[in-house]
């Protein structure tokens, strides 16, 4: 009963908004079947997931970065065939009579792409479930002219579901791929040792590479700066690179997808004739590859 009234509601608000004359199609879970679920990749992504019925999936993700954005994905079944956008509105729950419907956003529709929401509006949407309401998109039916749609997401079971997800957020690495792909570092004068600095640039990207079994190449090039002989600094810069492959291959990386060269005196980037030339040519770099 409580649903039949909701979906009434649903059908009083586009009856506000000019849509008296035509017919809706109306999508949503009810009480019995409202469910959601989280879905992670160790410290990489969160993904808060919401079935609704006979129409597709509502997607609220994050992934390890500085910020943690959220975005907002309306998985549709069947896409859009034109351009339009869709309104979204915060619908009160039937039992909270007299609290007024609120815009929120529109929500541009693509041909042949889901809808896709920013963090801002993502994360009024969350607040607006978190109270209890239920978001609702609505827009002209691209097969049907004649029709509207309304495409609303239930607040039912919602909040220990929230509350998991902003866990798993909480817990993402603070920062992405992109941030370790391509890094350069460098090394103590006549040693092995990387610098502080270094060395916790290196330990970052081992926790990324704990948790990401897609890598699919290293390769690893050390250099020296002209100081200790060419031979010497050859066999130096190799013994650099190994013990950067070591300790990959401690953080899971397998063998085979890590590669190494020292180069020695090779390649300088700064003047050897100066105490900051020569740190900067002392360095290692890593480049990391995702198919």
């Amino acid at each position: 009963m409580k649903y039949k009234a909701y979906l009434f509601g649903l059908g009083l608000i586009f009856a506000n908004i000019g849509f008296a004359d035509a017919a809706m199609r109306q999508y949503s879970a009810n009480t019995d079947s409202s469910n959601w679920d989280v879905n992670k990749t160790k410290r990489l992504s969160c993904a808060l997931h919401h079935e609704i019925p006979y129409y597709g999936e509502a997607i609220f993700n994050t992934v390890a970065s500085k910020n943690k954005d959220l975005t907002f994905n309306l998985d549709m079944i069947v896409r859009p065939e034109t351009y339009d956008f869709a309104g979204l509105q915060s619908v009160p729950p039937q039992w909270r009579a007299g609290v007024p419907i609120r815009d929120i956003s529109k929500m541009q529709l693509l041909k042949k792409f889901d809808g896709e929401l920013d963090n801002d509006v993502s994360w009024e949407m969350l607040t607006e479930l978190e109270k209890g309401f239920h978001p609702t998109f609505y827009y002209k039916d691209w097969q049907n002219s004649s029709d509207r749609v309304s495409v609303a997401l239930s607040s039912v079971n919602f909040k220990q579901a929230y509350w998991a997800f902003l866990q798993c957020r909480d817990n993402l690495l603070p920062y992405s791929f992109e941030d370790i792909a391509f890094t350069v570092m460098n090394y103590k004068k006549n040693s092995s040792d990387l610098t502080k600095s270094s060395r916790k640039r290196l330990e970052m990207i081992g926790e990324y590479l704990k948790n990401d079994d897609s890598i699919e190449s290293i390769f690893i090039s050390a250099y020296t700066d002209s100081y200790g002989g060419r031979w010497v600094n050859m066999e130096l810069s190799k013994k650099r690179a190994a013990a950067i492959k070591e300790y990959m291959e401690n953080m899971g990386v397998p063998d085979n997808k890590i590669r190494t060269e020292g180069f020695g005196e090779k390649r300088h980037v700064q003047p050897n004739d100066n105490a900051i030339g020569r740190g900067k040519n002392r360095r290692v770099v890593i480049q990391i590859a995702k198919p």
